[in-house]
């Protein structure tokens, strides 16, 4: 089980986009990408057999996942995740938890 998952908010809590937060669109190892931040500008030729036309696009480059928090909406900060296991109904269950509050993350 991963700290962080796809589609979870994050807020960045190092680098040019400190502060700002996002969506998880997508867990690569120890990377996230982040829906709207951390944009690289990337210089494209233009192929005509392929119908693209050149210039400069902007992309959504991956983040380490030592550099995001989750987002916890009770405080509206960043917070750590800790993992404990549940009882229910004689079955043991992992799940993710915020370290500040000890609220259940995913139910």
């Amino acid at each position: 089980m991963r700290r962080i998952k796809k589609d979870d908010q994050i807020i960045v809590n190092c680098g040019k986009d400190k502060g700002r937060r996002g969506s998880v669109l997508e867990v690569r190892g120890d990377r996230v990408l982040v829906e709207g931040l951390n944009i690289a500008k990337k210089h494209v030729r233009p192929d005509p057999n392929r119908g693209i036309g050149g210039g400069i696009q902007e992309k959504e480059m991956f983040l380490h996942i030592s550099n995001v928090n989750i987002y916890n909406p009770e405080t509206g900060k960043g917070d750590r995740v800790g993992f404990k296991f549940l009882e229910q109904g004689g079955v043991r269950r992992k799940v993710r938890y915020y370290r500040s509050s000890g609220e259940v993350i995913d139910l």
